[in-house]
């Protein structure tokens, strides 16, 4: 993964935010999925690479009050916050490499849409995984969305790494207990077609 945020922000500034492959105008399966998860509407949710997603705005739609979205990438939060609007002052907003950041606080749901699945480096994975687990404790949940074994081998000129929820499972570890999981097609902005696996994970106690 490129871990120069100085990167993003030139995909960022390249397209407008309705033409960068990722964007989706209703982010209707991790909607769904969160939703599913039960939790109350002061539960804390952690939105992982989320600069301009349209997912916060949703879940202060529906009444969600504790809400982080961080990203790697100033510019994508800056688009994020302008789309919101007043509704921003509403949301906490992290930049930070996921990889490396201490959030110095725990979280009820850690949402990824796109970001684990450029961690094709064991070095990457694992300080991904070690920030996930300092910020999910034991009963926590993960709605993770990775490209799935027909989806893309590289993405906005990166390589990444493709899963199955078996292998997606494997690499979380054991004290994750899948809930659930679904292929995804995505379709974006240009008309291409790409697979997403969605996995929804409780976390255990450590194995």
């Amino acid at each position: 993964m490129s871990s120069d945020r100085s990167d993003w922000d030139e995909r960022y500034a390249a397209r407008a935010a309705e033409e960068v492959s990722w964007y989706e105008p209703t982010p209707r399966r991790s909607l769904e999925l969160i939703q599913a998860a039960g939790l109350n509407r002061q539960s804390g949710v952690l939105d992982v690479g989320g600069g301009a997603s349209g997912l916060a705005a949703r879940l202060l739609e529906l009444g969600y009050t504790d809400l982080t979205v961080t990203d790697i990438s100033p510019a994508g939060l800056r688009r994020a916050k302008a789309q919101l609007g007043s509704g921003a002052e509403r949301v906490i907003w992290v930049q930070a490499d996921v990889r490396n950041h201490d959030f110095r606080r725990t979280y009820d749901l850690w949402h990824d849409r796109a970001v684990f699945h450029f961690m094709v480096s064991p070095a990457d994975r694992d300080s991904y995984l070690r920030t996930l687990r300092q910020a999910l404790p034991a009963g926590g949940q993960l709605v993770i969305a990775t490209f799935g074994p027909q989806g893309p081998t590289r993405c906005s000129g990166l390589p990444v790494q493709r899963y199955d929820i078996d292998a997606l499972h494997l690499v979380l570890g054991e004290d994750f207990d899948l809930l659930s999981s679904s292929l995804w097609d995505h379709q974006t902005p240009s008309g291409k077609s790409q697979q997403f696996l969605y996995g929804h994970f409780r976390r255990m106690a450590d194995a």
